[in-house]
């Protein structure tokens, strides 16, 4: 039998080690879908309910595997339809290989069904590498660079095959004048890039010179945790963290200060508006206004991206390089600070802090508070766990609540922030470590946007995986919370309940037609016991938690402006005025009470 294009793909594929593809099925993909068929299930074909979740879950593997993740999508509304979770894999500098199906040649620019201009519809979002294959013999080639191009450049491409290539017999590229020829997939290791003696010399000097230092960290540290934990014990430093490097330390080390940011604690606050010196590892952390004042603090940035470096603060060295090499060459350059008052400080203020995060959690709310459900979470999750967020109010509690420790780790949609990549984010988690248990924690306008229909993704694989538990947290409070709050503290408006309020369900009555187990909690003593009984699962589970929309993702840093501005909406009839209130004043007192030794 003639091997088809598409049977070559699949080959292509499964040489490049992919073990399984995210998509959907369509007809300008009928010659692939019939190539995975012959497969036998190498690499498999994950079905989830909609294309977009196919790029969360590519995304989402990618993430958490280190490896590049691979979705699929007929041509048109299909490949539309990948677009938001390609960006997001593009913001989150992510290596995802999108291959979608085009009309047949035959019938282009003849305004054909689902003929839409693919080559400018991707052009931005898979700038790195993008091509149409339109003659078999582009291939193995164009798949080839794609993977190379999406590994080296931490970033999306893709791969456009009109229908009727992918039926046509293959022949590879010959030894002829404008033929392209490739070479065998196989792993390769990016060289590892090294700043300049002379700059880290500089570096060191800044380092040295200050006495009260501020380590910033993002994703890019990942590779260099215990460098990080060796220059922080050298200068004192305490060492805020970027919401994408959430996992990267423990939060039991006593001077990490925790997330930076709007969504942020205290800590990193008072880090910052004190230190005078800044040092910014593999962040590209945007909001400036939770940064040292311009001018304050002398900085250094170390990033891999030299179009990435020195554009957030005003730094005076930036050093382009890997993060683990470049801090193994500055580290026996920095002198250890005999003065440790300022690391004291630091490390009184985290104590303080996360006594403050248990005494909000811990207060009554109707009918449950959410920052409860996360806290206990806290003291019960696996060391090897995985936790995706989703964007919305549940970010914070994600933010502020969640302990990172072990080899816990974490994402969200750090730099989009688009909605619902929770729940596939976490499907591709599982396939890329079946044997640890994830935790989606997700908002229920989140919930009913992207993650009620993958559910029945959920319940249809988890047979696949060796540890079966995906736990669905769902904070369900009927609104919009997020911007119901961002409408109050950055307007001034009250929460206006036709685009705010949302339709009430069960989700864990969804979550049991699905074929999954599900608890519903209304009461705080119930949140403690409910994850027990999920993390003690043999099977994915939803927890369906009744959460107070009116406890106050109020930062530690509260301006004026803002508190004036929340004022104001509840005096123009917000709806949940008197109770917005009340819980606010009994959250924000918190804040107040002296530490307690425990």
């Amino acid at each position: 039998m003639t091997r088809q294009v598409g049977d070559h793909v699949v080959e292509r594929l499964r040489e490049w080690g992919v073990e399984q593809v995210f998509g959907y099925p369509g007809d300008g993909i009928n010659g692939l879908i019939a190539a995975f068929g012959r497969a036998d299930g190498d690499p498999a074909f994950i079905q989830v309910r909609h294309e977009e979740m196919a790029a969360f879950a590519a995304a989402g593997y990618a993430k958490f595997s280190g490896k590049v993740g691979v979705c699929v999508a007929t041509s048109g509304p299909g490949a539309i339809h990948l677009l938001n979770g390609l960006y997001d894999a593009k913001l989150d500098h992510v290596p995802v290989v999108a291959i979608v199906g085009q009309t047949a040649r035959s019938a282009m620019g003849g305004s054909y069904q689902q003929e839409v201009d693919l080559q400018n519809l991707y052009k931005d979002v898979a700038s790195d590498y993008l091509v149409e294959v339109n003659v078999s013999s582009q291939l193995p080639n164009a798949l080839d660079r794609a993977f190379r191009t999406a590994a080296a450049r931490r970033a999306p491409t893709a791969v456009i095959i009109p229908s009727d290539v992918q039926e046509e017999p293959y022949e590879p590229p010959t030894h002829d004048f404008k033929q392209v020829p490739s070479s065998s997939p196989d792993p390769f290791s990016t060289s590892v890039i090294r700043a300049p003696q002379d700059q880290i010399e500089r570096a060191a000097e800044i380092l040295n010179a200050g006495s009260r230092v501020a380590i910033l960290i993002g994703q890019g540290a990942r590779g260099a945790a215990e460098e990080v934990k060796r220059i922080a014990d050298l200068t004192g430093a305490g060492v805020a963290k970027a919401l994408l490097g959430k996992d990267v330390l423990s939060d039991e080390l006593p001077y990490v200060t925790g997330s930076i940011g709007l969504l942020g604690t205290r800590p990193s606050y008072e880090l910052m508006r004190d230190c005078d010196t800044l040092l910014i590892i593999g962040s590209n952390f945007p909001y400036t206004q939770f940064m040292p004042d311009f001018g304050q603090a002398r900085a250094i940035q170390i990033d891999i991206d030299g179009a990435m470096i020195g554009m957030r603060y005003p730094t005076e060295v930036n050093l382009v390089g890997d993060a683990k090499a470049t801090l193994a060459e500055l580290i026996p350059l920095v002198h250890a600070k005999p003065d440790r008052a300022w690391s004291l400080e630091i490390e009184q203020n985290v104590v303080r802090w996360w006594q403050t995060i248990e005494r909000q959690s811990m207060l009554d709310a109707k009918p449950v508070n959410p920052m409860r459900v996360v806290w206990e979470l806290s003291q019960r999750i696996p060391e090897n766990a995985i936790v995706t967020a989703d964007s919305g109010s549940s970010t914070n509690w994600y933010a502020r609540c969640l302990r990172m420790r072990g080899d816990i780790r974490g994402s969200l949609s750090g730099t989009l922030a688009t909605m619902g990549p929770a729940v596939p984010y976490a499907l591709g988690a599982k396939f890329a470590h079946p044997d640890r248990p994830a935790i989606a924690l997700v908002g229920d306008g989140a919930m009913q946007m992207n993650g009620l229909a993958e559910l029945l993704t959920v319940a249809r694989y988890q047979d696949r995986w060796s540890d079966p538990r995906l736990i669905v947290c769902v904070f369900h409070n009927n609104d919009l919370n997020q911007v119901t709050w961002e409408l109050r503290s950055m307007g001034g408006a009250p929460k206006f309940e036709e685009s705010q309020t949302l339709p009430d369900i069960s989700y864990a009555d969804v979550a049991r037609s699905a074929g999954l187990a599900a608890i519903e909690i209304d009461s705080a003593d119930e949140v403690g016991p409910a994850w027990e009984t999920a993390l003690a699962a043999d099977r994915p589970i939803l927890l369906d938690f009744r959460t107070d929309p009116e406890v106050p993702p109020i930062p530690p840093h509260a301006t004026w402006e803002q508190m004036k501005d929340t004022a104001e909406a509840i005096l123009r009839g917000d709806p949940g005025g008197w109770h917005l209130i009340a819980q606010g004043v009994k959250t924000k007192a918190q804040e107040m009470f002296p530490a307690r030794d425990k």
